[in-house]
């Protein structure tokens, strides 16, 4: 966690990022009860993606679909690993992997490798949803529950040029992976 001052860092939604062709989505949280599906939405309040959730046996799968219903990307955890991961596959196969780190008292984050690309980093208040997500130091990435009244909503804002889907997926399978911790 960064303190600016002596309040906490928190990411805010810039005007500069509203103007500038970031996309926004939101999202909820707390993603799943067993089989529960929802809308991902843009910032006109449309639905752009649904977001299918189904536990299996060892594996928690989530798929991200386009609005026709075509799986755009996958998201697979093992639930018997001893460090948090989560799969992104595309076509069957992974793009990029997220992984928690080992327990910090300072920070939370999360690493990304993406298959051909640096490394993304994740970093902030993951646990309340006020987070950014950087490649090479650059800010790819801002995640806020400050931009919604309800508690239960947070939003990403994704900069120009970025992989949106892979970045709705990252953000998805942070959530997912950091809600025991927040219990």
């Amino acid at each position: 966690m960064r303190f600016v001052g002596a309040e906490p860092y928190r990411p805010r939604l810039t005007i500069a990022m509203a103007t500038s062709g970031w996309s926004t989505y939101q999202l909820r949280r707390q993603l799943f009860s067993i089989g529960e599906d929802f809308w991902v939405q843009n910032a006109q309040g449309e639905n752009a993606y649904k977001l299918d959730g189904k536990v299996l046996v060892l594996t928690k799968t989530f798929a991200l679909q386009d609005l026709n219903g075509n799986e755009v990307a996958r998201m697979q955890a093992e639930m018997l690993t001893l460090r948090k991961t989560m799969d992104i596959e595309r076509g069957g196969q992974v793009v990029a992997t997220v992984k928690k780190a080992f327990f910090n008292v300072l920070s939370q984050s999360f690493s990304v490798e993406v298959k051909g690309d640096a490394e993304l980093e994740a970093q902030g208040d993951i646990l309340n949803h006020e987070f950014q997500i950087t490649s090479g130091g650059q800010v790819v990435a801002t995640i806020s529950k400050q931009w919604f009244a309800a508690d239960f909503m947070y939003g990403i804002a994704i900069a120009p040029g970025q992989d949106e889907v892979l970045l709705l997926c990252i953000a998805i399978s942070i959530d997912e992976m950091s809600e025991r911790d927040r219990r």
